[in-house]
């Protein structure tokens, strides 16, 4: 089917589960087969080694740095800052530095493996801006997040579409997270020429960019495309394409967002105890089903709910069913509304396809969007999704996104015609 019959659903709606379409397909993977997760170029790029010592080095740094490895009966995981659907990590970073000092004005890529950047294109009169903002400079930093989709496919198949745009919700995140802490503006960009920067970049069709970061001073200056072609490099030891998820990407990159007003996120946090829970991240796995207080849980959805610094917007909901938090009477929340009581821990760990962590948790949080771009709907709700967890962990609490779900069964649980994004848990 051409991408013009599609509407601008059609790709989240082609990848529903439902109880019988995960009894039918219950996606089983060898995991000696899984592809590489760490993207490399040739050993003759110049590099920089990044000193957490330097100021600039740590801010770059702490967008993409492994935090833990751990041994497994599969070899060594090595977790990242930012969370992922499997931890699979489909999710590169390409940052673009112009008038930095200690940096020539370039393209790098961030080798998340080693800690060090790769120059991988030298600036002269071109740039990234021609893509992004045409007519404008910026003298600072442009940060490009990219999906090597098949890390992401060779497991959840054509539904890794959702987890590719979630995962690079999460990795915009991880940078706003390390911009509150270094005390840089930002602003997030989503409707931009991504398939003519992609083809620039020489991706082929093995990766492909998502969503941009800017940071510094706009500067009113024409500058040109990238005069010269960029060598490709694949970010998997091998590869196997996957046609839907290139037909879905191609055909939502076109979409537009809705517009709004730029806001910044008034970052109020101690810095010191912020960083220790950007550092130490990481999904739960297991809910004792215990009560949180009701403070607790407040100041976890005001926190979250600060703007987004965008004017790319699509509304993203938040439905919280409610199990167990002191004062709350448990039932299905929109804020403080609410929309039906009752004890729906069963119901939540059924709807999240028998996930114990949405049964046992304290509150199961449901996101849902009536957008109009499929792309930044999704990044959106993934970059919310980052907040769950940091701002979680910070007030001493656990927190695991969930991805997997009974779409339709979970739209009627909620009340709503609008399509669920997301779902995280959270709790002790």
């Amino acid at each position: 089917m051409p991408p013009s019959e599609h509407s601008e659903k059609i790709y989240h709606h082609t990848t529903k589960h439902s109880y019988l379409s995960v009894q039918l397909n219950p996606n089983y993977v060898d995991a000696s087969t899984q592809p590489t997760s760490f993207k490399v170029y040739p050993k003759f790029y110049r590099r920089v080694k990044l000193n957490p010592n330097n100021p600039t080095h740590a801010f770059i740094r702490l967008t993409g740095a492994i935090t833990l490895e751990k041994l497994d009966k599969n070899g060594v995981d090595k977790l990242r800052v930012n969370p992922s659907a499997g931890a699979l990590y489909p999710t590169e970073v390409y940052l673009q530095m112009r008038g930095i000092e200690g940096f020539i004005d370039g393209i790098y890529h961030l080798e998340v493996e080693n800690n060090y950047l790769t120059l991988i294109y030298e600036l002269i009169d071109d740039g990234l801006e021609n893509y992004i903002i045409p007519g404008k400079s910026i003298n600072g930093f442009i940060f490009l997040i990219s999906s090597v989709y098949y890390r992401s496919s060779w497991k959840y198949q054509d539904r890794s579409i959702r987890y590719c745009l979630l995962d690079s919700g999460h990795h915009l995140g991880a940078i706003a997270a390390s911009a509150y802490l270094h005390e840089k503006n930002i602003k997030l960009i989503f409707d931009f020429d991504k398939l003519t920067l992609n083809a620039d970049l020489g991706f082929e069709n093995k990766e492909f960019i998502s969503g941009c970061v800017i940071s510094g001073e706009v500067k009113e200056k024409q500058i040109r495309r990238l005069r010269l072609p960029i060598p490709f490099v694949c970010g998997t030891d091998y590869f196997q394409a996957n046609q839907f998820i290139e037909d879905a990407y191609q055909a939502t990159s076109l979409q537009s967002s809705h517009q709004k007003a730029l806001e910044h996120f008034q970052f109020n946090l101690n810095r010191e105890r912020f960083f220790e829970n950007v550092w130490n991240r990481r999904s739960i796995r297991r809910f004792q089903k215990q009560f949180i207080s009701q403070e607790t849980y407040w100041r976890i959805l005001q926190d979250v709910q600060q703007p987004i610094p965008t004017e790319n917007f699509e509304e993203i909901e938040i439905y919280s069913v409610v199990h167990r938090v002191e004062g709350i009477l448990p039932g299905l929340y929109q804020g403080t509304h609410l929309i039906k009581p009752g004890n729906f821990s069963e119901q939540t760990g059924y709807l999240c396809i028998n996930q114990a962590i949405a049964r046992d948790c304290a509150v199961t949080l449901f996101f849902v969007s009536d957008y109009s771009s499929y792309q930044t709907a999704m990044q959106l709700a993934g970059f919310l999704g980052q907040r769950v967890y940091l701002f979680s962990n910070y007030w001493e609490i656990e927190c695991s996104g969930i991805g997997a779900y009974y779409d339709d069964e979970a739209q009627q649980f909620l009340e709503t015609n609008k399509d669920v994004l997301y779902v995280m848990a959270i709790g002790k």
